[in-house]
């Protein structure tokens, strides 16, 4: 797997940015059949960064109704990414 289609996208909000300042710990869509080490590896090429540590979790779909019918929401993988201490993305 290229590591282009390892990182789908980085995840932006008050919670990651909090993460990202204090313990420099980064959130991203991950593709759902990427292992931690390929996510390492991605991580550390696209962004010219070392990698600690990573955690994954697989996130379920979620229900939506429109009108009568129901449907689900796709499920989808994310990434917390540690950085070593001197390293720091800039995602803005």
């Amino acid at each position: 797997m290229d590591d282009f289609n390892v990182i789908i996208r980085p995840l932006i909000t008050e919670q990651g940015m909090h993460f990202a300042n204090v313990k420099g710990a980064y959130s991203f869509q991950v593709n759902k059949k990427a292992n931690k080490t390929q996510v390492k590896n991605a991580i550390e090429k696209i962004y010219n960064v070392k990698v600690d540590k990573v955690r994954t979790a697989n996130r379920p779909g979620k229900m939506r109704r429109k009108g009568r019918s129901y449907g689900m929401t796709s499920s989808w993988k994310k990434a917390i990414v540690f950085l070593k201490p001197d390293f720091h993305i800039d995602l803005f």
